[in-house]
């Protein structure tokens, strides 16, 4: 049996920041639980928005040609999902909504052209915010959990950490990178189980 793909998005628009920093923790963990793993780190692929022009509805593809087709193809073949990300205002960066906004297709599949449902697979969420927003993790969290609800994703984990801005903030709080690691092993394990069915 092949070991399971868990894909980590790095979802900030800074590179090797505290949410990233967490993510290479997790899948880390991940490979530790036998995994393979890859990260795609949404702020190298130049992504369009979502035009909102329903031609997904009618095809089951997005008519935007860009580099999102090397991110649907990583969703398709990964056996689980970790995303990671900052909280901004409230909710995820601007990068990491693009991303997400052009789920659109997997949504119209299900939802309009009545194709089947995606298998069930596990996934992980891991926040991090500096702590000053009067909403927390709310939208962001609800936000990351909409697109797995349409992506078939079965949370096994998630982190909210707070008190984390400066790129460097998460080294001085170890015990975070330690609970990544951990869930990245819970993830592993639930996809393994899940080639087992």
């Amino acid at each position: 049996m092949d070991a399971p793909l868990v894909l980590g998005i790095a979802g900030s628009p800074r590179r090797n920041g505290n949410s990233e920093q967490l993510l290479d923790a997790c899948l880390a963990g991940a490979a530790d639980g036998g995994a393979r793993v890859q990260k795609l780190v949404v702020t190298d692929y130049a992504i369009e928005p979502c035009r909102g022009c329903n031609s997904c509805s009618l095809t089951g593809e997005c008519v935007i040609h860009d580099r999102m087709h090397e991110v649907y193809a990583a969703i398709d073949s990964a056996q689980a999902i970790v995303v990671a990300s900052p909280v901004f205002f409230a909710t995820v960066p601007g990068v990491l909504k693009v991303l997400i906004d052009r789920m659109q297709p997997y949504w119209a599949r299900t939802h309009v052209l009545k194709q089947p449902r995606p298998v069930r697979r596990p996934g992980a969420l891991l926040l991090v915010r500096s702590g000053g927003d009067p909403y927390g993790f709310v939208a962001a969290e609800y936000t990351i959990k909409s697109v797995f609800a349409v992506l078939g994703i079965d949370l096994v984990g998630e982190m909210k950490v707070t008190g984390l801005d400066s790129a460097s903030d998460v080294i001085r709080q170890p015990d975070d990178l330690v609970h990544a690691r951990e869930l990245g092993v819970q993830v592993a394990t639930a996809a393994l189980l899940t080639l087992g069915d």
